[in-house]
């Protein structure tokens, strides 16, 4: 029996590679006014795009209860006895939190490990995946945990945003408000640095923070692992994915969309991308 790998859906994690690798994907939660649905599950992603834009309120986010999780390691313990569950930055969202009440109230006989990755989106995914295919080899949880506590800090994430104000608006923004009232078409781009949102510096016009996103990335030279997911720009995604052609297959390349939690509070146009740097 493999190690269980579980994560959220603020992975934005491709579905065909979670069924692939064996991931449970645990399902935040996005509310339309009184309207809640499950992200990834029950709305569809061209029109929650669709409300984002022309709604007049910034839909909230939830994270999932301890219940929730608490039903999905009893599912997994008939299979496994050991689960790594890994989250986005507790300074982002409770779920983490809610994970670690679900892990001692839990009543399966099943060891279980909550991780906060310190990231989020696709940073968060490649740990997930890092993850699993430790597990798909047979390594203990004890193992998988110190792989991915190694790779943490290896982990480096960058969006390009259209626009702050979703961010801002969603409670999110952390230190990138500084960025707040910059000048017209001037496009952010952010890291995280310790868990929450942290500016890089702004780019004038949208050709040249795509220049910008791909030097960021051309600073790591022994990539491991690499991600891009889009919100609402796949041509964008299809240029980026080009460009970082050069700097890591592109076949080994994850490829996504970030989801109802994450688009929330990204916004349209926003590009992002993950990698996680090799050991030394």
């Amino acid at each position: 029996m493999t190690v269980g790998v579980v994560t959220d859906s603020t992975s934005d994690i491709p579905v065909e590679v979670a069924q692939e690798l064996g991931i449970t994907v645990v399902p935040l939660y996005i509310h339309f006014g009184n309207e809640v649905f499950q992200d990834g599950v029950d709305l569809d992603a061209d029109e929650f795009y669709r409300r984002l834009e022309t709604e007049p309120k910034l839909p909230k986010t939830s994270a999932p209860s301890s219940g929730t999780f608490i039903e999905t390691y009893e599912r997994l313990a008939a299979e496994t006895d050991e689960i790594i569950s890994l989250h986005i930055s507790t300074r982002l969202s409770a779920t983490y939190n809610s994970a670690l009440v679900a892990k001692e109230g839990t009543r399966a006989d099943c060891h279980i490990e909550v991780v906060d990755s310190l990231s989020t989106s696709i940073g968060l995914a490649l740990l997930a995946i890092t993850a699993a295919k430790e597990a798909l080899t047979g390594a203990s949880l004890e193992r998988i945990t110190a792989t991915v506590n190694e790779s943490i800090p290896r982990t480096h994430y960058f969006g390009m945003l259209d626009t702050l104000q979703y961010l801002y608006k969603g409670g999110r923004i952390g230190k990138a408000q500084t960025f707040l009232g910059s000048m017209l078409n001037v496009k952010p781009l952010l890291t995280l640095r310790d868990g929450e949102a942290y500016p890089v510096e702004r780019v004038r016009g949208r050709p040249r923070a795509l220049d910008r996103l791909c030097e960021l990335v051309e600073r790591y030279p022994n990539i491991k692992e690499l991600a891009i997911a889009d919100t609402t720009t796949p041509e964008d995604l299809e240029t980026l994915a080009v460009r970082l052609s050069a700097l890591f297959p592109r076949e080994q390349t994850y490829r996504s969309r970030c989801g109802s939690t994450m688009g929330t509070y990204l916004g349209p146009g926003a590009l992002t991308v993950a990698l996680i740097e090799e050991a030394v």
